[in-house]
């Protein structure tokens, strides 16, 4: 029980700081800290782990380099729903998604469609 409360305690301060890194401190209240601060530790824990080598606040491990990649995931996530705020950030993450598509699924030798082809023959993806 006292883990979990050490959990909620150190996740609205993590979701506080990337808050103020990423400016959005005035849209949120503290319910909204510690949302930010315990997704993002899972967002810290997918990305940033296999990084660093290090876990998240998330498994228990309450040390400051845990934090730091707690606090890096809480940012990565506020950036990310800083993009999906207005329409013109939404289409950048949905031509970001379509081209990393576009790279994955023709860059095999076995895909031979002609658009693949052109896509592979592209002078900055040699």
């Amino acid at each position: 029980m006292i883990n979990f409360m050490i959990w909620i305690v150190v996740g609205a301060l993590i979701g506080w700081a990337a808050s103020l890194i990423m400016r959005t401190n005035d849209r949120q209240g503290l319910i909204g800290d510690i949302l930010v601060g315990i997704v993002g530790a899972f967002v810290g824990g997918y990305f940033l782990t296999p990084l660093f080598n290090v876990s998240t606040i998330n498994e228990g491990n309450f040390s400051i380099p845990a934090m730091l990649v707690s606090l890096g995931g809480a940012v990565i996530l506020l950036a990310i729903s800083k993009l999906f705020r207005n329409i013109a950030g939404f289409l950048l993450m949905l031509l970001i998604a379509f081209l990393i598509y576009i790279y994955v699924s023709c860059w095999s030798l076995s895909s031979a469609s002609m658009f693949c082809g052109s896509i592979r023959a592209l002078p900055f993806l040699q």
